[in-house]
């Protein structure tokens, strides 16, 4: 449990305190947009994979105004987005097959929760879905176009879901007994460094056989390195949808302060490994990462292999993936990781 005052200092950390404005005015469309292009993915890069367009197909649909914003910030993203629902859904629809009830899936720090609740709509009634937030504005997208009934909104911090919570929310009433995938998405860097902790509010609520998906900016051992990725990630991919003026806005506003609450990828596995027997890199973007995480070999496994190989260009990509890592005492399994096949139906015919 934590302690409170691990939980005041995240009260008083940035994203609650200094970001509120910029979140609040973005998640309702009234600043920060790009004013150049509006974000949509790269097809050719995800091969025309029909799992990855049908996913798209109903994302789009549910968009809130944050997602403008985040998509057209991360080089990317929006195409790991749909190649990471691509292998959820089937990963929520075979643990339904097994347990004969819905499976449940928490995004947290997802702005409007759009990939929750697109998930919930193809879903059907076989999956659950909670997004939380603390932005009034992520809550008014989310129950606009909410999509499913099947996709439940929490309206504050992740870390207040603690028991007491979810024993006195009804809202919290189909996710008391724990989740089957849980997706953490550059939040925790909004909060502070102390990962280990962080993760003790949501790593013990996952089933056994289930999965943690992170999507992380990390720290890199050189500055240097670090700093020439963030050029590259302006320069050359937001520079598409925003305005050098709204670049540098952001820069001084946001991500100068954010660097503070970032850790480095050693620091970020040693904070998994005190509760997850495996975990892998699966997605490398410039500074961001996605992370898989899970205490079932065969549930990680699975996963990863139901994933098509990560659409981004090469130069983007600085790791070597997946990239796996075990406890000590864990056997390492397979050497050879293989990405499926994407399932193409190609470009329109003319």
């Amino acid at each position: 449990m934590v302690d409170l005052q691990t939980i005041e200092a995240w009260r008083n950390a940035p994203r609650l305190n200094s970001f509120a404005a910029f979140f609040e005015q973005t998640a309702r469309g009234l600043a920060n947009m790009p004013d150049l292009a509006k974000p949509a993915p790269d097809m050719n890069l995800l091969e025309f994979d029909i799992a990855c367009m049908t996913f798209w197909d109903t994302h789009r649909r549910l968009w809130g105004h944050f997602d403008n914003h985040y998509f057209a910030s991360i080089p990317y993203r929006l195409e790991e987005e749909c190649r990471l629902a691509a292998a959820i859904l089937p990963f929520g629809l075979a643990t339904w097959g097994r347990t004969k009830q819905a499976a449940t899936i928490y995004t947290l720090g997802a702005g409007a929760g759009t990939l929750a609740r697109a998930l919930a709509r193809l879903g059907d009634g076989r999956l659950k879905t909670l997004n939380c937030s603390p932005t009034a504005g992520n809550r008014a997208c989310f129950f606009a176009r909410r999509g499913s009934e099947d996709a439940y909104f929490h309206h504050g911090p992740f870390f207040e879901l603690d028991d007491e919570r979810y024993a006195a929310d009804e809202n919290l009433q189909p996710f008391r007994d724990g989740y089957d995938l849980v997706m953490e998405d550059t939040t925790f860097q909004m909060c502070g460094c102390d990962r280990e902790e962080q993760l003790s509010v949501i790593a013990p609520r996952i089933r056994a056989g289930g999965l943690l998906v992170q999507i992380q900016k990390l720290m890199h051992p050189d500055m240097k390195t670090y700093l020439e990725r963030e050029r590259q990630k302006d320069e050359q991919f937001k520079s598409r949808y925003f305005s050098q003026t709204q670049i540098v806005v952001k820069k001084r506003d946001v991500l100068d302060i954010m660097v503070d609450f970032q850790v480095d990828l050693e620091s970020s596995i040693s904070a998994l490994s005190s509760y997850f027997d495996y975990s892998a890199i699966t997605w490398n973007s410039g500074n961001f990462y996605t992370i898989v995480s899970s205490n079932s070999f065969t549930s990680l496994h699975n996963f990863i292999t139901s994933m098509v190989k990560p659409a981004i260009p090469q130069e983007y990509c600085y790791a070597i993936l997946p990239r796996i890592f075990a406890r000590e005492s864990m056997p390492p399994g397979p050497a050879e990781w293989t990405w499926r096949s994407p399932r193409s139906v190609g470009p329109k015919l003319e």
